[in-house]
């Protein structure tokens, strides 16, 4: 007997992040508990009652597995914590951190980031990818077994239920909120908004760029500055009739994550979870009209609207719920 405890813990670690330490093993919490919402990567962590670190002393003695994460910038910390926590016989399994296409494209352009990248594929046990689409250049990076796995909403947590009575919402609130980032479509998802005659919402941070453009956009009924505790920002959400947005970063899907904890539709945007639970509402610029369309269709038509919430609220149980990812990722983790 080794007098070790059994290694059955799972901890995802961002090597230099500035999260702190953060445990999920007494539960999920509530929306008022100190830390990290269980969103994102966090989510991972959160499903599976484990831990989430930013350096390897915050790894626990009985963690078996932990899910590392991969920056551009921090690729040789990341490769040194790989091999630590493999010579401690703790299995490695890797992801990107901003994982959406265009970012790890992006992230791919620094010298020297697909060497490393290729390196710790080499050596790492396996990888999970919150997006169907960067499997391929996992594998093709040398990387072992793996799964897409998207990051998993507390749909199925009554605490994070932040559902309210349609006829309590009104209005747009536009989902993006970064007009310097050219995948996010910002401005062109609020002039389409602007078509549907609904009031508008928009979150801002009050930057110099973003203050200029709204203040010639007079179809904005409202600006309210953030950031905002992300409790409040969901309730700000599901005081709307629906959430709009036209990104198409093809990322892991955060808009319509927070639109199904608010019992919503989410129109636009080509995301992970945008393409998973709202289907038929999911699109980038190239498909405006139809979004358009539709936008205007839910913020009239009350029978469309609980249609639409209810076959999201099905696939979000089925395919994106705490219990059904952690399935999963157990499955992979035995």
């Amino acid at each position: 007997m080794s007098g070790h405890p059994a290694r059955t813990g799972f901890c995802v670690l961002n090597p230099g992040g500035r999260d702190r330490f953060q445990s999920f093993r007494e539960g999920v919490g509530t929306p008022d508990s100190a830390g990290h919402p269980p969103v994102n990567f966090h989510a991972y962590a959160a499903c599976l009652g484990g831990t989430f670190a930013s350096s390897l002393s915050e790894v626990a003695p009985d963690v078996g597995t932990v899910l590392l994460l991969l920056r551009p910038r921090h690729l040789a910390k990341a490769l040194r914590a790989c091999r630590a926590l493999r010579a401690l016989g703790i299995r490695v399994l890797i992801s990107w951190k901003e994982s959406g296409a265009a970012q790890v494209a992006q992230a791919l352009t620094v010298p020297g980031c697909w060497k490393f990248f290729r390196q710790i594929a080499f050596e790492c046990d396996g990888y999970l990818s919150a997006v169907p689409g960067l499997t391929s250049l996992y594998e093709v990076a040398g990387g072992k077994s793996g799964v897409f796995a998207p990051t998993p909403y507390p749909v199925d947590i009554p605490a994070w239920n932040f559902e309210n009575p349609l006829k309590k919402r009104s209005g747009i609130l536009i989902g993006t909120r970064e007009f310097d980032i050219p995948a996010r479509n910002h401005l062109l998802a609020l002039c389409a908004s602007a078509r549907t005659g609904g009031p508008v919402t928009v979150l801002d941070s009050g930057s110099r760029l973003s203050c200029s453009l709204l203040a010639d956009l007079p179809f904005v009924s409202d600006v309210v500055r953030g950031p905002l505790p992300y409790p409040e920002y969901l309730r700000l959400m599901a005081a709307h009739r629906i959430v709009f947005q036209m990104d198409s970063g093809v990322v892991p899907g955060q808009v319509a994550g927070d639109a199904l904890l608010c019992r919503m539709p989410c129109v636009g945007g080509t995301g992970t979870i945008e393409t998973l639970a709202f289907s038929q509402l999911a699109g980038g610029p190239e498909n405006a009209q139809e979004l358009v369309a539709r936008a205007m269709r839910l913020m009239r038509d009350d029978d469309f609207w609980h249609q639409t919430v209810a076959a999201s609220q099905e696939t979000a149980q089925n395919s994106l719920s705490f219990h059904v990812i952690a399935g999963q990722l157990k499955a992979l983790l035995t």
